[in-house]
């Protein structure tokens, strides 16, 4: 157990396809406010986890700069003397006139969702009318910011956006960020996931490789989802994430927090531990370890190695409530 993502928020700006498709989210029921852990309730289970282990922990959502004053919880996050690395994953609508204030209050860096770099392929993919160049520009803003090297993720869907991988890879080569291309999984119950939807990472490493020429680089540190591969001209690093092809259920080292306080051990979990009642019950420090001890000794999450199985057929929780 060394990473904690913590999901701060279940609402998001875009309506993405595979993640929260307009046709349920539009009519969706969010959490309320009080359903939603606090950031004095979410600093005291990282500062917990911290002592349990956690190096590593990232933001997500839903859209965390949705939630109000998240600079708030990124300043009190940073204060945790154990934390290494403080990340949060964004799809860059609202960053370009926050990333000041994150960079101050203690962000290292970020990543960022984008599936598209031609605006009606973009559009297709996130269901909502956003200009690629805002997304791009806000990339640029939180380099200057001090956010970079900045990761940026694409979900590759067959049918939708496999003819945006070579300029994607095309843009961001030589730009110092990292582009890393994810294979489009079966997250939640909503997506209408098929394995015939998938664009594998080796069909991707062929694509790529036939244009620009790249080889194999060692991971950054233990349990990396991302397989990392370099342009052999110098142009910088790309990335794979292989969850449905080539499945890293025996490396992972991430625990989830979701929106509403219950924690995961799984990105397809179908049930968590709930903290939030703890919390609010006057539960020690101690107990409140206990409970993340006892979540992650008893973990033996396979989702991805077993799907196609028994555990195809199981409710799973939406990414928007624990994020990706």
């Amino acid at each position: 157990m060394r990473d904690l993502r913590i999901s701060v928020t279940d609402r998001c700006s875009f309506r993405c396809v595979y993640c929260m498709p307009r046709e349920i989210y539009d009519d969706h029921e969010y959490l309320k406010r009080s359903e939603i852990l606090t950031y004095g309730e979410i600093t005291r289970v990282a500062t917990v986890a911290a002592g349990l282990g956690v190096q590593k922990i990232r933001l997500t959502g839903g859209e965390p700069l949705l939630r109000r004053e998240v600079d708030t919880l990124v300043r009190s996050l940073a204060n945790i003397d154990e934390i290494e690395d403080l990340a949060m994953t964004t799809n860059a609508l609202q960053l370009s006139t926050k990333a000041d204030v994150l960079v101050d209050a203690g962000l290292d860096r970020v990543t960022i969702s984008l599936d598209a770099i031609d605006d009606a392929r973009f559009n297709a993919m996130i269901d909502t009318d956003v200009h690629v160049r805002v997304v791009l520009d806000a990339i640029d803003d939180a380099a200057v910011a001090g956010l970079g090297p900045i990761k940026i993720n694409a979900v590759v869907r067959k049918g939708w956006n496999e003819d945006q991988v070579l300029p994607l890879a095309d843009y961001f080569r030589g730009t110092g960020h990292v582009l890393r291309f994810i294979e489009y999984m079966d997250v939640g119950t909503t997506n209408q996931w098929k394995l015939d939807d998938v664009v594998t990472s080796g069909q991707l490493i062929d694509l790529i490789g036939n244009e620009w020429p790249i080889e194999t680089l060692d991971p950054n540190y233990p349990g990396e989802v991302a397989d990392r591969w370099v342009y052999t001209d110098g142009a910088g690093e790309v990335g794979f994430i292989s969850s449905v092809s080539a499945p890293f259920c025996g490396s992972c080292t991430r625990l989830r927090l979701s929106a509403e306080g219950s924690l995961y051990t799984c990105l397809f979990a179908s049930a968590g531990t709930d903290l939030r009642a703890p919390l609010r019950s006057e539960a020690t420090d101690d107990e409140i370890a206990e409970l993340i001890i006892a979540t992650w000794a008893a973990r033996d999450d396979r989702y991805s190695e077993l799907r196609g199985g028994v555990a195809l057929s199981t409710p799973k929780v939406e990414m928007s409530y624990i994020g990706g």
